[in-house]
């Protein structure tokens, strides 16, 4: 009986030696998930972390944007509101051209008046 024994512990040794060589692989391979788990976490953290920063980026961009928009309304309301008081180009013509049918009189030095005037009493004299 002392030789089965062996025989049945040989078995028995190599089954746990197998096991826990098993066992060792199993915990290897929960060592290599909890490290990537952690690097996937860590990579999380970061990618989240500049997202956050992205987005408070646009949100300043879009606070400018919608106060220039503000600005460029406002101006152009008020170009409308004084282009109802300008002239147009073609009422500015209009006027151009009676000024220029009714030429006022130029204006003359009192030298040239009294020259006239000399002139004019020269003819009614003769």
């Amino acid at each position: 009986m002392e030789q089965q024994i062996p025989m049945q512990q040989d078995p028995t040794s190599a089954l746990l030696s197998e096991f826990g060589t098993r066992l060792n692989e199993i915990e290897e391979k929960q060592r290599l998930i909890k490290d990537r788990l952690l690097l996937i976490g860590e990579n999380l953290i970061s990618t989240k972390e500049e997202l956050d920063e992205e987005t408070l980026e646009f949100k300043t961009q879009i606070k400018q944007i919608d106060f220039d928009l503000k600005s460029l309304k406002k101006l152009v309301e008020r170009i409308t509101n004084e282009i109802s008081t300008l002239a147009r180009k073609s009422e500015l013509e209009i006027l151009d051209r009676q000024l220029k049918m009714f030429k006022p009189l130029k204006p003359v030095r009192i030298e040239d008046v009294k020259r006239i005037v000399r002139e004019e009493m020269k003819k009614k004299s003769n």
